[in-house]
């Protein structure tokens, strides 16, 4: 059910790009995430691989197998030239219609090959790109994003300010929840975020008005990017499901919570959250993600654990269904920058203690009906709000409301995100016996 370990995540394993060796770097060896870009002297898109502060352009390696100089010390895998081939195009959603197979032996033999003492390092040196001259882009073509509500201590918080009484609806504990939100409004890291604006309703006011949210916030989640799709009609079965994973991204669904407050029922979002969602520009693959699986267990919540019906059921995703990854939430203001003052972290927190569902199970609930997923559908876990105030992934839990600000260096407070300010998200995974990897930035500043 879930990758195995081999030799690209040895620990012990060096890359001959040097900047990848640092103990704090987000791409060694081990990790060979996926992403898009272009540069300031050539606008085609291309899909790179990030080690280090650089990026490899499988562009130009691609063009090296044509010339048949990728030889080395031993012939490439015969499937190469077919692997290669979307990715110089750009093409990442072609790519990864190939299936984990491709994946898995794109990874091994680029393993090798940016392995410190690699015949191919001379080779490969000028198919480098400095990560700082790149422009990234999203990662993939994303054609369908449904957004989860997997993280229950979210759930129970946020539910809590609207029904003190009943946070939790009867559905909760038993239906992986879920909406269908807007693909189109989806973009990278670094791309400003426009205050929206909405029907505002204050509760003692006869009728709503027109106006900019004055309670922006953001939303710390994990974004798992589909690989192989389903056909219609053909439900994916819980043993199969992480089959059709690519990877994850971080992704920020920023929310208008003013907006979200007058318009969410009966049907849910809208307004509210279609206006900007905020993804990593680096797809870290589920093979990278490997030396930290764990075995899946609920958090403690309110009323227990009812169970779980059959078809999300099974030993295999029990014994490592969850992944370990650490969750960090930064906030630099205007102010802050004019001060010269860093981002400072707001909060921080595990996964492992936030989702009530794995990333299998939400895969095969989403396709339990028949739903047909294709290649770069992205599926959203919700907020990952750990059990404490400190590990809240929102300003609405951490802030009680807007009830309880926010202090932040220099003496500014906040409750819901101004002007100017700049959101970033983080994630790493980090254990004994494996070589830290991380996500790379998850950022977005507020404009009016």
């Amino acid at each position: 059910m879930t990758p195995a370990l081999d030799a690209t995540h040895d620990p012990q394993r060096r890359s001959w790009v040097a900047s990848a060796q640092a103990e704090d770097c987000d791409f060694p060896v081990q990790n060979l995430p996926f992403g898009r870009f272009h540069t300031a002297d050539d606008a085609a898109v291309r899909v790179g691989i990030a080690i280090g502060d650089a990026v490899l352009d499988l562009r130009a390696v691609d063009a090296l197998c044509r010339a048949g100089r990728l030889a080395g010390e031993a012939a490439p895998p015969a499937d190469l030239p077919t692997w290669l081939a979307p990715l110089a195009a750009g093409d990442l959603n072609a790519f990864m219609k190939q299936g984990p197979a491709a994946r898995r032996g794109l990874r091994v033999w680029l393993s090798d090959a940016l392995t410190e003492g690699s015949a191919l390092q001379a080779t490969l040196a000028p198919a480098l790109r400095a990560a700082a001259d790149c422009t990234m882009v999203l990662p993939c073509h994303i054609g369908d994003y449904t957004d989860f509500y997997s993280g229950i201590h979210h759930a129970t918080t946020v539910g809590r300010l609207f029904r003190p009484d009943n946070p939790l609806l009867p559905n909760y504990k038993w239906v992986p929840i879920g909406y269908h939100g807007r693909a189109s409004s989806i973009v990278v890291s670094g791309t400003p975020v426009r205050r929206p604006m909405g029907q505002l309703k204050a509760p003692t006011a006869d009728a709503p008005v027109v106006g900019p949210s004055r309670r922006l916030d953001c939303e710390l989640e994990l974004g798992a990017v589909v690989g192989r799709g389903n056909a219609l009609g053909e439900p994916v079965p819980l043993a199969q499901a992480e089959e059709h994973l690519f990877g994850l991204v971080l992704l920020n669904d920023w929310s208008a919570r003013d907006v979200q407050a007058w318009e969410y029922q009966p049907l849910g979002p809208f307004l509210a959250k279609n206006f900007a969602s905020t993804v990593s520009p680096w797809i870290v693959t589920m093979e990278a993600l490997a030396p930290f699986r764990i075995p899946f267990e609920r958090p403690a919540a309110e009323g227990g654990d009812p169970g779980t019906l059959p078809y999300l059921e099974s030993e295999p995703n029990r014994a490592a269904g969850a992944i370990d990854l650490q969750l960090e939430l930064w906030l630099r203001t205007a102010s802050m920058d004019a001060a010269g003052l860093p981002a400072t972290r707001i909060a921080a927190g595990a996964w492992r203690e936030a989702g009530w569902w794995t990333l299998a199970q939400l895969l095969t609930h989403h396709t339990m009906g028949g739903c047909n997923l294709q290649a770069g559908d992205l599926l959203g876990t919700g907020t990952l709000s750990g059990p404490r105030p400190d590990q809240a992934g929102s300003l609405l839990e951490l802030t009680a409301g807007g009830r309880q600000p926010l202090s932040l260096p220099g003496g500014q407070t906040r409750t819901f995100l101004e002007d100017g300010d700049t959101l970033g998200l983080r994630a790493y995974a980090q254990r004994p016996g494996a070589r830290r990897i991380g996500f790379g930035a998850c950022d977005g500043r507020i404009v009016g």
